[in-house]
């Protein structure tokens, strides 16, 4: 257990950089391949270009799901990972969960009047970023432990589900959840129909994502892996209640993605999907283990058309490690720019 004011460096950096610039059964049955005739007609994922790492990602998969091919997998080894923030939807110019714990500090700034003149609260009360961004580290835990803690899980579970309804994106007037990415939502389908478990494993709050995965992915709250607060289970008038803590318990970011995935999940993936530096392990887990192919991919930011073009220098969803190490590695780029026929889900 870490207090609050030993937040692990990853978990903190994480959040600073913001302001700086699931299957209900145990077996999974198999899904018979559809013949060649179908498959000429059906495009799997249609909103994808047919481009190499179209062909590679639909290979893939019918490799591993064809019993006469020596890359089979069993169903019960199909499992699939993919990170949220940058890869299932949009997370610039700041995380949600970010602007969600902004949202939440003016809210309780109505029984925190002393707020207005201590910082890191009075920057946020003031709208003065920078000013938020000079209190470094430790202003910015003291605003996600005041917005994320001290309430019990299904108060924080209901105030998480109403701003995600509610909030709109600053760019594109939309809620949080119209801007999943059609493209990926595809992918989920695809996987999942060829008796694949998908898991998100992401480094944001778990309660916080598990509040809306399921409306938007089609992924349920058990398939959802994070970061987490200490949770302590208390009477209180006489109802059971889990109190939500103001220490952290997880950090699910990083080299915190393999472990995430070992004690929440119990097998290592056999596919992997991030955006970021902060996924290089998860997929470098993911594709070294033995036996069986293996599948890494990296969505890169590159449409500043249609969506954001941002990867080596962006604070938020920086991605440059992975940009090296990707060739070597043998993992799939996949470029909004050039792979996708859109971005946005289509209503």
């Amino acid at each position: 257990m870490t207090s609050t004011g030993a937040l692990p460096r990853a978990f903190a950096l994480l959040l600073t950089a913001c302001f700086i610039a699931s299957c209900a059964g145990n077996e999974t049955p198999r899904v018979e391949k559809p013949s060649a005739e179908t498959e000429d007609v059906v495009d799997p994922l249609p909103s994808w270009i047919d481009t190499p790492n179209k062909t590679k990602i639909i290979d893939f998969v019918r490799a591993v799901t064809d019993p006469d091919d020596p890359a089979f997998a069993e169903p019960e080894e199909r499992v699939a990972t993919f990170d949220n923030d940058g890869t299932l939807w949009v997370e610039q110019p700041m995380y949600a969960e970010m602007a969600f714990a902004l949202h939440r500090v003016q809210d309780l700034a109505q029984v925190h009047p002393e707020w207005r003149t201590q910082d890191p609260f009075r920057a946020v009360l003031e709208g003065d970023m920078q000013a938020l961004a000079a209190t470094g580290r430790r202003g910015i835990l003291e605003i996600v432990v005041a917005s994320h803690s001290g309430m019990g899980t299904t108060l924080f579970d209901s105030i998480a589900t109403e701003w995600v309804r509610d909030a709109l994106h600053p760019k594109f007037e939309q809620p949080y959840t119209e801007l999943a990415y059609q493209p990926q939502l595809e992918l989920l389908r695809y996987l999942e129909a060829n008796g694949f478990k998908t898991f998100i494993v992401s480094g944001g709050s778990v309660d916080f994502m598990r509040a809306y995965t399921e409306a938007p992915y089609g992924i349920p709250p058990e398939r959802v892996v994070g970061s987490s607060i200490e949770t302590r289970y208390e009477l209180q008038g006489g109802a059971p209640t889990l109190l939500r803590l103001r220490q952290v318990d997880f950090i699910d970011d990083k080299a915190g993605k393999p472990v995430g995935i070992h004690k929440q999940i119990g097998r290592r993936p056999i596919l992997a999907f991030g955006n970021s530096d902060g996924d290089f392990e998860m997929l470098e887990w993911t594709t070294t283990g033995s036996g069986g192919a293996r599948l890494g991919l990296l969505l890169h930011h590159d449409d500043a058309d249609r969506e954001y073009a941002y990867d080596r220098e962006s604070n938020v969803g920086r991605l440059d490690r992975g940009l090296d190490a990707a060739g070597s590695m043998g993992w799939i780029v996949v470029s909004i720019k050039n792979d996708w026929k859109t971005v946005f889900v289509e209503n």
